[in-house]
């Protein structure tokens, strides 16, 4: 049984496409007049409404094509209902011309987010290993005097990530352009996932340097256990096995 069977917390990512330039208009507006309303959906946690950067990864190009919105809830029951049913999510899916919902319940997770610990993390011991797939999310916030130094290690990065046979899903996103940046990623293994971390010298040195010189006003890094994927993305069905065939 896992942690969400047991009735204990999830997290949700949605992914929302928009195609004409009418319902990405009403995406963009509804950065400032959907807030109210998903805060008022039952039962739901800590939630960011967020854009998304160009590509799959960060970027300080904004893709005005899609939208997300991350929230925690008390169990995966409440979940399914609040994404069947809250008007905000029907919403968006009715102007979205495809939509995406992964849901994932917390393995691990160090550091924080606008001053608070949103995932709650098992006071119990797991079983031993590491989930598959296995979800990571990262978040910072970048101080000003970094932004240059930060922007011109993002490229090669990037290029990087995208030539890992072991990352099946991944998704930039961002409350603030350029200072506030998410990503969320989807790795086949544990040992995909940190093989990628340490080996490629661009990543490790980018580590190193957000670490020696302070980049980050504040940051977090959590990894999930993958209990679903639901939609369509890139044109096509997506559910856990076929995320791990991707």
């Amino acid at each position: 049984m896992t942690l969400a069977e047991a009735g204990l917390p999830v997290m949700t990512l949605s992914a929302f496409r928009f195609g004409s330039t009418r319902a990405r208009l009403w995406a963009f507006g509804q950065m400032q007049f959907a807030r109210g309303p998903i805060s008022r959906i039952p039962q739901i946690g800590f939630h960011k409404l967020m854009g998304t950067g160009s590509g799959e990864s960060f970027s300080p190009q904004p893709n005005w094509s899609v939208y997300a919105i991350l929230a925690t809830w008390p169990s995966l029951a409440a979940a399914e209902t609040a994404l069947r049913e809250a008007p905000p999510f029907r919403r968006y899916r009715d102007h979205a011309v495809e939509s995406l919902t992964l849901t994932a319940e917390t393995v691990s997770a160090t550091g924080l987010w606008d001053q608070r610990t949103p995932f709650a993390v098992p006071l119990f011991d797991r079983p031993k290993g590491l989930p598959e797939p296995l979800g990571v999310l990262t978040r910072a916030t970048i101080r000003t005097r970094s932004l240059k130094a930060f922007w011109a290690a993002v490229p090669e990065v990037s290029d990087q990530t995208a030539r890992e046979t072991g990352l099946v899903f991944k998704l930039g996103m961002g409350e603030v352009p350029w200072l506030h940046q998410v990503t969320f990623s989807v790795w086949r293994s544990f040992e995909d996932m940190r093989g990628f971390a340490y080996r490629h010298p661009a990543h490790r040195e980018a580590i190193r340097q957000a670490k020696d010189h302070g980049w980050f006003k504040e940051d977090l890094f959590a990894r999930f256990r993958m209990l679903s994927a639901e939609g369509t993305w890139n044109g096509r069905p997506v559910d856990i096995g076929t995320l791990m065939r991707a």
